[in-house]
Parts: structure tokens; sequence; C-alpha cells
């Protein structure tokens, strides 16, 4: 039987799943699930052990990190910068920074505008840039990033975790794990598995704030060739999502191999020779049959 806790817990989450993109809203840039990754997200909800907790297909995303803290130790207010988008730091969150550009699709610039204003920046001339540059480490930056997809699946036991796991390392997510393997509370523990990989995550800082402008410090090219590497990195991050979907659809499967009578995990080796104790009991139970039959 599943824990009360994550029978309670996939019932709310999976009914806040069920409202329209249009009216769901969760902390990130988006606020929804993303549209390449709904599939995977429902198969996985599906399972009666399992159920996602949060998602991000993969996203190319240019920010402006959050303000650090000045010499005497203290920071700036959160609320000198009005008028501002959704914040977000270094991370992407916090500190009063902001999203300059996010796409969960690779990237395509339509119209005449140059690659550094359709990321949300400014150009500058080189002579005037150089003079900037002394105090570049004193400013905010702007961050170039890709990231690949990122799932938390919480799980209903350690037998789903481990299914979980092994699909998604198979399918090349290979820092995924897993955390609260042991319980706190008299209920079985109820495992979160985080499943990424940081192989193909690409970061580079591209700019910086400048009296309230954001001013790219790159050349067209350089920023271009980002683009195309992180459209080239969408490819396989997408392949790889496949690869774990594949895997996620036998994990039904693999549980049930892996259950003895009672229902728990049983090592291969014992129920090989169970099943063997098994069959020899029942061709010992026909021959009796059979010798109990012949006439005297």
């Amino acid at each position: 039987a599943l824990p009360p806790s994550f029978i309670a817990k996939k019932k709310r989450i999976l009914e806040q799943l069920s409202i329209p993109a249009a009216e769901y809203d969760d902390l990130s840039p988006k606020g929804s699930v993303d549209e390449g990754i709904r599939v995977l997200i429902d198969e996985i909800n599906a399972i009666e052990g399992c159920v996602t907790t949060s998602s991000c297909a993969g996203r190319v995303s240019v920010f402006l990190e959050g303000r650090r803290k000045v010499d005497d130790g203290s920071e700036e207010r959160e609320g000198e910068l009005e008028g501002r988008e959704k914040s977000a730091g270094v991370g992407g969150k916090g500190g009063g920074g902001r999203w300059l550009f996010v796409s969960h699709d690779p990237v395509q610039k339509d119209g005449e505008k140059s690659w550094i204003e359709f990321l949300g920046m400014q150009s500058t001339d080189v002579q005037d840039l150089q003079a900037q540059m002394g105090g570049v480490l004193e400013r905010r930056l702007i961050h170039f990033k890709f990231e690949p997809m990122i799932l938390h699946v919480l799980t209903a036991s350690l037998k789903q975790a481990q299914n979980v796991l092994s699909a998604a390392l198979q399918a090349g997510f290979r820092e995924s794990g897993a955390l609260n393997l042991v319980a706190s509370t008299a209920e079985p523990a109820t495992p979160m598995v985080g499943i990424r990989t940081m192989g193909l995550t690409l970061e580079s800082v591209i700019g910086f704030e400048r009296d309230g402008s954001e001013i790219c410090m790159i050349p067209e090219w350089q920023l271009q060739n980002l683009i195309e590497v992180s459209n080239q990195r969408f490819v396989e991050n997408t392949k790889r999502i496949e690869r774990f979907r594949m895997l996620s659809k036998e994990i039904d499967g693999i549980a049930a191999k892996r259950q003895g009578e009672n229902g728990d995990w049983e090592d291969p080796q014992i129920r090989k020779e169970r099943k063997r104790a098994q069959g020899l009991e029942r061709a010992r139970a026909m021959r009796q049959k059979q010798a109990s039959e012949l006439p005297e």
C-alpha cells in the first residue's frame, strides 16, 4: 500500500496540474509545465508510485544577476529598482536581478533586430566599452545560460526511487540522485529523485549593467555562436528526454519483476531458487496425483 502522505501529495499536485496553463502560476519565469515535456509528465504521473513536483524541459536564458554586498557588508535595498520585471539573482532569483530573455525552445531570431537587441541588451562602441571594463567586477553582470532538462519526481518507496533513478542514469542524466531515503516519521520513506545532467550546461558572462541599461560586452558574432551551440544542445537534450521517456514506461514492469510473493523486493538469485523449488514441488505433486490414480 502507498503511504498516506504520498497519496495526499500526489492528489494535490495532480489537481494543480489539471488547471489550464493560462491560469497556472509558479515561481519560474514561464510559470507552467513546458510543452516539450508535458507528455512525459503525464506518463510519469500515471505510474502509481510516482508524481512530478517540479520540472523544466530545458532553456536558454539571459539574466541580470542580483545585487552584491557592498564594502560595509550591507546590501542595497530590494526596492531600489522600480518597475522591474520578475526578480532574478545569480542563479536567476532574488536580489533585484531580472530576466532579459528566456526560451524553452531552440532560439530563432526574426525581424531585423541584432542578436544583442533580441536578447534584451544594448551595444556600445569599443572605446566606450574599454573605458568601462576597469570597473566591471564591481558591476552587476549579465549571464547567458543554457540548461538541460531538470525534473523532480516524488516516489512512494525506495524501490520506486531506484527504478526512476536507474532510468535517468541510463538515459544520460548522469548527475541524477535521490534524497529523503530514510523515513523521518512512522510512515515509510518517500524519496525525491532529481533528474539532471551538467554535461550539456553552457554559461558565459556576456555583459553588465550601466546606469540602468544592460550593455553587451561581446561581439555580435560571438553571441550568435552561443545561440548556435545552445540550439545544438537542445537537440541532444531532446534525445535524452525521449530515452528517459521510453525507459520510464518500463518502470511498472521492472517493479513487478522485482516483487516477491509478499510484494517486497526480492534478490534475483533468491527469486530463481524460489521458482525452482516451486517447480519441483509442483512436479512432485503431479507424480503423487498420477500414482494415486493408477488402478490397484
